[in-house]
Order: structure tokens, then C-alpha cells, then sequence
């Protein structure tokens, strides 16, 4: 028999929330606004602390049981670990209010034995909004089968700045695509309903990735212009046109105002303009960071109100900075009716999810869920991810029946360097040997494509930041004997100073590690095809190697099925279609190096100009393309009226392949400096050898607007000129139009522009 209106699923969720807040006392509110980490998760033997059985006396909001605590834990046990907890909740507190299970879900669903994309900068490349809502539905179905109902996915910062080692989880230095591919990862999290779908939480709100010196958790100096037009769109299209449900803060500060205390980001910007319903979270002790970092609190009471106030709703890894609000609500402080406001938000969501009816999850079967499917899609992902960006005389693809073949690199047989921070593999810094149980090295997929008759010559060559080089001797040797050389160098990733690339992983030097670039110097000398392969997490600056090698391949962190699809790639299994979503720069002291900078930035330095070695947009194929016919439909438009650009593309090879056609449109004189161009639409377009595709892009005034002098969003009048290319700069077709009156923008409403291809 049901004691209370709120667990009655017929009644509206409105009516319901309202029911079970007004019979929630003060502490039972708060403790809506935390989340709990169990410390001890023990495979096979799962403990609870027994911090969870006191606060079940008050009721818990949120249980973050977040990736290292599911170390070598198998998902069913895991999910048996949630289930415990949820019986918990149901059976010791007074109100039976079920939690919410958060977990990472940047490139997968973050646990033992769970499939795992290409990471986020690789699945960029692409430039395949379809491909990215697949992996966001499937890592949905996974983690919403073993108990997870929140994601902490996907993150939208801007990265320009390639000295930070999170860039490796952004979609790249464009607002544009990263808001159009950050909108279908959400669709895909969340699902057509919420019965079924995770919560997304985009993240770090905003402008982390602009730290200064490329310092993780560093301060932040962007002009507020700026701000608006490039680092909070992409957020205001989660909010507006995915609907996102959750946001996570940023551990920056805007101008010394940290975004955790910020009223005018989470409150005004967020919700008064944006209209934002969902509830914000803080990044991982971003309140701590208020008094003992950031020093804007005096202590751990004044940090919790300051962001509470600020519009942070819940506090994340652990309630300990919120349980000051009930002593703030007594003395004035803190307003119930804002702690009110915020539970809400946090038990809609619950209701939404449909947590009162079903906590629970079946846990037979779980270890195994959709392997398959999941690693076809991670093989068509990693395909897709890889930039092919030099092939000088058509060094690739190679032959299969070559006779002898040397691979030759520190990441040329590992398994475990496939894995970008917050893969499973590299996020916990496990070693080869558990991850070449569930993969391949790129050594392992190159033997696998070759004939019976090709001899392969091994030889790691040298070590990562170490400047040791007596491993040249044996990689002498094995290039000596070699037909083909194949340099597998890079990066590798981890978090908190133990990886190269990823959180906490910064670095001021950005060219390949150690003593790799003076390797590959040395193996040229041998006068053979010489081809690199590097992974990484970041815009390698790599002017120093780039004349040396014949063929160059970008594989960022390509996951689970990565070595697999470079091998398809070099024995010309697969056409390469992946395109740079970061501008690649020749030496670390350019940056940073973003296609959409003022002109007064490609002012020359004495010793070096200031374009990229690649530029954003650039990628090769196996075969070539045409571009012809451009046509508008309007050579001058006015109020909100649409106008499209219609041209052709060509295959005009002997391959099949993929083109991802690049609209950029530039501002000939506006009222403010505005960027040189900006990417304003695109289409990933598949063509058999000969064939000839018709591409239409329309586009809405709005995406033209910008803030003016007065900051006010505004489409200006003036000429605009349509730029249609293969890359930034290798730009094919042109034409230009004119806008004939300037309008205001009071609320944005179109983000994206519509792409036909027939």
C-alpha cells in the first residue's frame, strides 16, 4: 500500500515533487543536495562504508559511484553494488527516496570489461553528428542497463590552447562543431524519454580550456565578447536545443571570479536567459577549491554558500561543503526557498527517470551487454577518427606483400597507449598487460594484414620524456633491413602528472616527447618510405619531423578497435576521411593557431609565420575531389529570411571515399574586429569513383549574428562572403552576399545550419 502522493506514478510530476517536498524537513533537503562516494568497493565482496548507513537516517540525494570505485569490478557486481544501495534507501530512510548513480561517459561507459570509443578529439574528426549520437544512444543503453542514471558527458570546451592536457576530451577549437556534435552526443545520452536515458552533463562551464600557461584548474582571461560568441555557445545549444538536463561547472575563474560562485554565469546566464530547468553539479571538489585554492571563502561553510547562492545545486563528490546551509538558512544567509528551488530541480529528475517505480536493475548478463554491436560501432568510430595528413607520392597505402616491414616506436606494440584519460585503461594507468587482453597493439593489427611472406622487424627505438637513446642501435638495425618503415611515436594519457596527455597532464613543450623527433631524424637517413603514426591527446606541433616523413597519420586515442582500423588505413583496406578539428601548429611558440582568429594574429614572427603546419578542416584521401557550381539562393536578404549555397562535389579518383565539404563564411567590415572566417555548416559526403553529389547548406540569418560594440546580439548589415572548401584554407568555391538591414537578436533560436545531399 502506498503511504505517500508522490509515489503514485499516475499522479503529474509536478504534483508529485511538490507532494514530497513539503513533507521533507530541512536536513532531509540538503541531503538531496550532496552526493555520496563509497569509499570501499571490493570485487566480489562489495563494502559499504558505514558514512552511507548513518546519512540513510536523513535520507541521501546523490551516490556517485564513479569509475575507480568499479575497479576490476565487473559490471554485474557493480550493478548488484547499486542495487544495495537503492534497497538501502528504500527500506532505512523515512521518506524511501531512490538516488541517482552517476558515472563518466566521455568515450564510453567508464568501468571493467565495457566498450570504449575513440576519445573525444578523435571522434571529432569524423565531423559526423549521425556517428556521434550512436555512440551517445549506445553508451546510454549500456550504463542506463547497469544501474547509471546520470553521464558526466560530453565536454564542450573550446580548446585552442594545446599546452592543456584536456584537449584530448573536447571536440576540437570550433564553437560550431563542437556544439553541433555536443548536441546529438546529449540526444543520444538521454534518449527519446528519460525512462530509459541518462542524464547528460555537459561540461565545464565555462571557458576551462582557456586556462593561462595551459595549466589545468588555471585562471582564465577571456574578453567577454569572446566569451559569448565562442566558449558559452556551444553551452547555450545543449541547454536550448538538446535540452540538457544537468550542467557541471568549471573549476576556472572568469576575470577572478571563480565559475563555482558565479551568480552571473549559473543564474542570470544559465537560467534567466538560457531558461535552463535542469540542476548544475559542481565539478569534483570545485567548492573546495573556493577556500583552499582559489581563496574567495574564508572557510569550508562560507565556500558552500557562496556557491550555493551562486546557483550550484548539488554538491559533488561528497556532502560536506552543503551541510553549512542549514546554519546559513537560521541565519539568513541561505533562503529554504532557494534549497527548495534546487531539490526540485534534483527530484524531478528522479521522477523523470522513473526511479520511484524502478531502482533497480536486472544483473545477469551484464558483463557481456552488447559487446559486439558496441565494438562494430567503436571500429566504424575509429575509422572515422583517423587524419591522414601528409602522403607524399602516395607512400600510403602500403603494400601487403611487402617484403620486409620494421615498426619501429614506443607506441608501436602497446595496447594499454591506444586509451585516452577516462578510457578505462588509462585513467586507472593499468599496464599492457590488461589491455592487450581486451585489444591490440598496432605492432599486433600490422601482422595480422601482411602476407605469410612478410618478414616484421621490431624495435621500441626509445621511451617517452626520457632523453635515453639506447634503444637507437636496435632501431637502426630493424630500419636497415626494412623495405617500409612504420614510426609509431606519440604521446600517451593518464591523469594527476602520471600520463603526457589528459587531466592534470600539461605540458609546455608540445612537439613529440623526448628524443622521438631525433629517431625519426635518424631513420630517414636510411632514405626508405618512412611513415609516422603518432597518438596523442593534443595539436602536436610537429614542424621539426614533418619534412623528414613521407606519410603522416593522426590516430589520437582510438580506443578499443584503433590499431585495427590504422592498420585498415595503411594497407588501404579503409579510404581515410577524418578531418582536423585543431589546427596543428609548427612549433609550440605559435599558438595558439585557430583558423577563426582576428587578422591582426597572422602577423608574421621573425623566425616563423603564423600559419598552422595543418590547419583545421584538412584531412587527405586515397582518392581526390571537385568542387563546381556554386550558386545562392539570394545575393542580399533581410530580416529573419533563410538563404542556402547549392554546389557540387566529385569524386574524381578511382577509390570510393568520403568528403566533408566546409562552408566558412567571413564578415568583410564589421562594426567590431570580427574573426577571419567562421565554420557555418559542413557535409560528410560518400562517393563511389566518378560520382558527382549535390550539397545544399541553408542558413539562418541568426547564425550570423555576433555582439556588437554595445553587446547586443545583433545580424549587422553589411557584405558577407561564402567560402566553400575541403579545409579552413584550401578553399575551392566563393561567392558573396549582402545583408541589407541590422537586426537584434533578443533570444537566440537557431543554432545549426540544414544540410541536403542528393
Amino acid at each position: 500500500m502506498r503511504r505517500f502522493p508522490y509515489q503514485n506514478p499516475k499522479l503529474d510530476v509536478e504534483a508529485r515533487v511538490k507532494d514530497l517536498l513539503s513533507r521533507m524537513t530541512l536536513k532531509e533537503k540538503i541531503a538531496q543536495l550532496g552526493a555520496m562516494e563509497p569509499k570501499r568497493f571490493i570485487a566480489k565482496n562489495a563494502v559499504v562504508d558505514k558514512e552511507f548507513l548513518k546519512r540513510c537516517k536523513v535520507g541521501i540525494g546523490q551516490i556517485g559511484t564513479v569509475g575507480r570505485t568499479n575497479l576490476w569490478t565487473l559490471p554485474d557486481e557493480a550493478a548488484k553494488i547499486r542495487n544495495r544501495l537503492q534497497k538501502l534507501l528504500l527500506t532505512k530512510t523515512r521518506l524511501k527516496i531512490p538516488a541517482i548513480m552517476h558515472e563518466e561517459t566521455l568515450a564510453g561507459y567508464l568501468t571493467y570489461n565495457s566498450v570504449s570509443f575513440p576519445q573525444a578529439i578523435g571522434l571529432s574528426c569524423s565531423f559526423n553528428p549521425e556517428l556521434l549520437r550512436a555512440v551517445g544512444d549506445s553508451v546510454r543503453k549500456v550504463a542506463r542497463a547497469n544501474g547509471v542514471h546520470q553521464g558526466l558527458s560530453p565536454m564542450l570546451d573550446i580548446s585552442r590552447e594545446p599546452r592543456w592536457g584536456r584537449v584530448e576530451e573536447s571536440f576540437g577549437e570550433d564553437p560550431y562543431l563542437t556544439a553541433k556534435l555536443g548536441v546529438e552526443v546529449i540526444r543520444g545520452l538521454q534518449g527519446k524519454s528519460l525512462k530509459d536515458g541518462l542524464i547528460a552533463t555537459p561540461k565545464h562551464f565555462a571557458g576551462y580550456g582557456a586556462s593561462q600557461g595551459g595549466r589545468n584548474v588555471g585562471t582564465t582571461m577571456i574578453p567577454a565578447r569572446e566569451f559569448r560568441e565562442d566558449y558559452l555557445f556551444p553551452f547555450e545549444a545543449a541547454v536550448k536545443e538538446a535540452g540538457a538536463r544537468s550542467i557541471m561547472n568549471s573549476y576556472s575563474d572568469i576575470d577572478g571570479i571563480p565559475c563555482a560562485q558565479s551568480r552571473w554565469l549559473l543564474t542570470e546566464v544559465l537560467r534567466g536567459e538560457w531558461g535552463f530547468k535542469g540542476f548544475v553539479v559542481s565539478d569534483y571538489c570545485a567548492i573546495d577549491q573556493l577556500w583552499n585554492f582559489q581563496y574567495t571563502a574564508k572557510d569550508e561553510n562560507e565556500a558552500g554558500i557562496k556557491a550555493f547562492n551562486a546557483g550550484l545545486d548539488l554538491e559533488f563528490p561528497l556532502l560536506k561543503f552543503y551541510k553549512g546551509l542549514e546554519a546559513g538558512v537560521f541565519d539568513g544567509r541561505v533562503k529554504e526557498a532557494d534549497i527548495d528551488v534546487s531539490v526540485a530541480a534534483h527530484l524531478r529528475a528522479k521522477f523523470l527517470l522513473g526511479l520511484f517505480e524502478n531502482p533497480y536493475v536486472r544483473t545477469k548478463g551484464l558483463n557481456k551487454l552488447n559487446v559486439k554491436k558496441d565494438r562494430k560501432l567503436a571500429l566504424r568510430a575509429a575509422r572515422e577518427s583517423l587524419v591522414l595528413l601528409k602522403n607524399e607520392k602516395n607512400a600510403l597505402p602500403l603494400s601487403k606483400k611487402t617484403k620486409r616491414i620494421a615498426v619501429i616506436g614506443p607506441n608501436a606494440d602497446s595496447a594499454r597507449n591506444l586509451y585516452g584519460d577516462y578510457h578505462y585503461f588509462a585513467h586507472y594507468n593499468l599496464g599492457e598487460g590488461p589491455a592487450k587482453k581486451w585489444t591490440k597493439s598496432i605492432l599486433q593489427a600490422v601482422k595480422e594484414k601482411v602476407s605469410r611472406g612478410t618478414e616484421l622487424l621490431f624495435a621500441r627505438g626509445c621511451g617517452f620524456l626520457e632523453t635515453d637513446k639506447e634503444g637507437f642501435a636496435e632501431a637502426m638495425r630493424a630500419g636497415g633491413l626494412a623495405d617500409v618503415i612504420i614510426a609509431v611515436m606519440g604521446e600517451y594519457s593518464s591523469n594527476a602528472f602520471r600520463g603526457i596527455s589528459g587531466e592534470g597532464c600539461d605540458r609546455t613543450e608540445i612537439g613529440l616527447p623526448g628524443v622521438q623527433a631525433e629517431l625519426i631524424a635518424e631513420l630517414k637517413k636510411f632514405g626508405k618510405p618512412l611513415i609516422l603514426v603518432y597518438l596523442s591527446g593534443r595539436q602536436l606541433a610537429l614542424g621539426n619531423v614533418e619534412k623528414k616523413c613521407d606519410a603522416i597519420l593522426s590516430a589520437w586515442y582510438p580506443a578499443d578497435e584503433g590499431a585495427r582500423a590504422v592498420a585498415e588505413v595503411l594497407f588501404g583496406d579503409i579510404n581515410p576521411s577524418g578531418k582536423l578539428t585543431v589546427s596543428l601548429p609548427k612549433a609550440g611558440g605559435q599558438a595558439p593557431v585557430h583558423y577563426s582568429r582576428k587578422r591582426s594574429c597572422l602577423i608574421k614572427y621573425i623566425d616563423n609565420d603564423a600559419l598552422p603546419l595543418y590547419p583545421f578542416g584538412h584531412g587527405l584521401s586515397y582518392t581526390s575531389f571537385a568542387y563546381s557550381g556554386l550558386k545562392l539562393s539570394a545575393k542580399g536578404i533581410k530580416g529573419r529570411e533563410e538563404f542556402s549555397a547549392s554546389f557540387k562535389v566529385k569524386n574524381t579518383g578511382k577509390q570510393a571515399g568520403s568528403e566533408t565539404a566546409q562552408l566558412y563564411i567571413a564578415d568583410e567590415v564589421g562594426s567590431v574586429v570580427r574573426p577571419v572566417k567562421e565554420l557555418k555548416g559542413f557535409a560528410k559526403v560518400k562517393l563511389a569513383p566518378g560520382q558527382t553529389k549535390s550539397v545544399k547548406i541553408t542558413l539562418n540569418p541568426e547564425q550570423l549574428a555576433f555582439y556588437d560594440d554595445k553587446m547586443n546580439l545583433v545580424v549587422e548589415e553589411g557584405k558577407y562572403t561564402v567560402l566553400i572548401g575541403s579545409s579552413s584554407e584550401d578553399i575551392r568555391l566563393q561567392s558573396g552576399f549582402s545583408v541589407q538591414s541590422t537586426s537584434k537578436i533578443a533570444r537566440r533560436r537557431m543554432f545549426f545550419s540544414k544540410t541536403e545531399v542528393r
